[in-house]
């Protein structure tokens, strides 16, 4: 209880920090959503990011190196994934792993007979159970200027991070009560399994075809379309953003 208070008051005293000046333009330049939020939101995003970049150790990854520009980025559109939600900053997140480009990781895929097919794969960015995030910092630069409309490798990978705070990596992030677990349930079980369908017969979705992978990779893409495709997704999938509008308590459509 007395570590539950200290890190309370620790907070505290992050978040009344003055914003820095040189901070702020990174937001507002790298972060268009900002200009869209109310003073409330936008008082709120920017302690969660002081208290982001307080907390987390960054890690330059091959020869990167770090820079305010990549960890005030980063940072911002997070934290956009905790506004209104009354939650710790991403309390099972130690770590984030920056790479200049796409990487090579290694991968382990189950083949019949009970054996594993061992190799490596270019990526993007990835999320650990062990509290890790990885991004490429080329992915979330261009995203920050705009050069990939409805697609952001930072909601991606921290939709993750949200859905492991549970220890399980299912699609299921921590609700706030049974009926809405229910009504999640159902509806993004029978959306990833549209998905799937439309997937398997070549045929478009709003939702980037990643998501049929599996019902992790399904929540983290509909996170992305949440926030990157609003109006679209509201109108083609209007349950799914309803389940979604619930857990984040955001109206990305309507703030334009």
């Amino acid at each position: 209880m007395l570590r539950f208070f200290g890190r309370r008051r620790r907070e505290q005293e992050i978040r009344s920090r003055p914003f820095p000046p040189d901070w702020f333009a990174i937001v507002d330049r790298n972060a268009s959503f900002f200009r869209r939020l109310s003073e409330d939101d936008r008082r709120e995003l920017l302690g969660h990011i002081q208290v982001f970049l307080a907390e987390k150790i960054f890690e330059g990854c091959n020869a990167l190196e770090l820079t305010d520009e990549i960890r005030v980025t980063i940072a911002a559109h997070a934290c956009r994934l905790l506004l209104r939600r009354q939650v710790d900053v991403f309390p099972r997140l130690i770590t984030v792993l920056v790479y200049p480009s796409a990487y090579l990781a290694r991968d382990v895929e189950p083949i019949a007979g009970g054996g594993v097919l061992e190799g490596e794969v270019v990526r993007l960015g990835e999320a650990w159970k062990d509290g890790v995030a990885v991004v490429s910092w080329d992915d979330v630069r261009t995203m920050a200027i705009g050069e990939t409309p409805g697609r952001n490798l930072i909601l991606h990978e921290f939709a993750h991070i949200l859905d492991m705070e549970d220890g399980a990596s299912d699609g299921t992030p921590v609700l706030a009560d049974r009926r809405q677990y229910a009504a999640w349930s159902t509806v993004m079980e029978d959306e990833y399994d549209r998905l799937r369908r439309l997937d398997h017969l070549g045929r478009y979705s709003v939702l980037d075809p990643y998501g049929a992978t599996n019902p992790a990779e399904f929540f983290a893409v509909a996170t992305e379309a949440f926030f990157e495709k609003a109006t679209v997704l509201k109108r083609r999938h209007p349950e799914l953003y309803e389940v979604l509008q619930a857990f984040y308590r955001q109206d990305p459509a309507e703030t334009g």
